[in-house]
């Protein structure tokens, strides 16, 4: 009776896993606007999730009946059982990487590609000599020596992303709208309780948790991150200042920045080029407020700063750290044009002073800055 209530859980835990990964699938959610590398990770990941659950759910059918083909059937199934573990492990931690830094290191790589080939190599061996695991001779799958390395992998994969997530995090609070704790934690839970309780299969359907919680944050991130250049957007602003009118008796710092003689640079250069010159901007405006405050995308080449970690911060040397970098930025990019900002900011006393009405006085205190620089140039706007 207790082996047909364990097939009966796996059924129903593979088969919700199928259920949660398909509708993911139909929804699209899936596709991620502005981040093609990682949309095409996520569909092959789900796609090998939905083959994943099947798979187990056939291994776990034919798991104990005789003959030679169930035999061979259950050596190749568990074989991808255990491969699957290791290309999505591989896969979810790769794409955290990703989405992090927008690139992977190639120390990252040969990390990855390390572990790929210890689980490879001892997958292989244990086809014709089982070291991970066995199917007797009554065709019943067991766990064998080497299954606890696939086990310590995992942790260290698992460990591995949320170490490189909180450092992370430190240095870029827009993270806190990708929350990889969350959704890896699903993951932690299915290895160890499936280490723990032999018989159960626990790990696909919390694979699909993962998954769901992967899309939910990016969706959810889609709505406060702007997408060209991976700052807040306008709406993070709102959500701040909101969050603001209610908590008197801070003191702020904000500033308005626009980049001079921008359309220069889409019109000589192509807007493609422009749009690389507002994603360098912004990666500028980043490393010099760093955890300090917030970078926002306003509109355009507009970008307002908003800082509530300070104490007797004086807007100009803001303003001069801004220009400075601007100015590395410059004789270090090899680009044809240069990079030139107009920075207007004040302090502002949540207090005393009206919220409403930040915007407009940042803004004008831009174009004051801005007109003494089309002054000093001589250029036209």
């Amino acid at each position: 009776m207790g082996f047909i209530i364990n097939m009966q859980s796996v059924y129903i835990t593979d088969l919700v896993g199928v259920g949660i990964l398909v509708i993911i699938l139909a929804t699209k959610g899936w596709i991620l606007p502005a981040r093609r590398d990682e949309s095409r990770i996520m569909v092959i990941m789900l796609i090998l999730s939905v083959i994943n659950c099947l798979v187990d759910i056939l291994a776990f059918w034919c798991d104990g009946k005789a003959g030679a083909m169930y035999h061979a059937f259950l050596m190749i199934a568990n074989t991808y059982l255990y491969l699957y573990n290791m290309v999505i492990g591989i896969g979810i931690i790769y794409m955290v990487i990703m989405h992090i830094d927008h690139k992977t290191s190639g120390l990252h790589m040969v990390f990855f590609w390390l572990l790929c080939v210890i689980e490879a190599t001892l997958l292989i061996i244990n086809l014709f000599h089982p070291i991970v695991f066995v199917i007797d001779e009554h065709n019943t799958y067991h766990r064998s020596t080497y299954y606890i390395l696939f086990i310590m992998i995992g942790f260290i994969l698992l460990l591995y992303g949320y170490f490189y997530y909180l450092i992370n995090k430190i240095r870029n609070p827009a993270l806190r709208y990708f929350p990889v704790i969350e959704f890896l934690s699903p993951i932690l839970i299915g290895i160890i309780v499936q280490t723990k309780i032999y018989g159960i299969s626990l790990l696909p359907v919390c694979f699909a948790l993962a998954f769901v919680g992967i899309v939910i944050a990016l969706q959810n991130e889609c709505i406060y991150i702007d997408k060209l250049t991976g700052v807040y957007n306008r709406y993070e602003l709102d959500k701040y200042l909101k969050q603001r009118h209610y908590r008197r008796g801070e003191k702020i710092a904000a500033l308005m920045l626009d980049l001079n003689d921008f359309k220069s640079i889409n019109d000589k250069y192509s807007h493609e080029e422009g749009d690389v010159a507002l994603v360098a901007f912004a990666d500028i405006l980043v490393g010099v407020i760093g955890v300090e405050g917030n970078v926002i995308r306003f509109a355009g080449d507009e970008f307002i700063i908003i800082m509530s970690k300070f104490e007797d911060i004086d807007i100009k040397d803001i303003r001069k750290k801004i220009l400075d970098a601007i100015d590395s930025y410059n004789a270090s990019s090899g680009k044809p044009y240069k990079l030139s900002a107009a920075v207007g900011g004040r302090v502002f006393d949540t207090k005393t002073d009206d919220m409403a009405d930040l915007i407009n006085q940042i803004d004008s205190l831009m174009y004051q800055d801005k007109d003494r620089f089309y002054e000093l140039s001589g250029r036209k706007r």
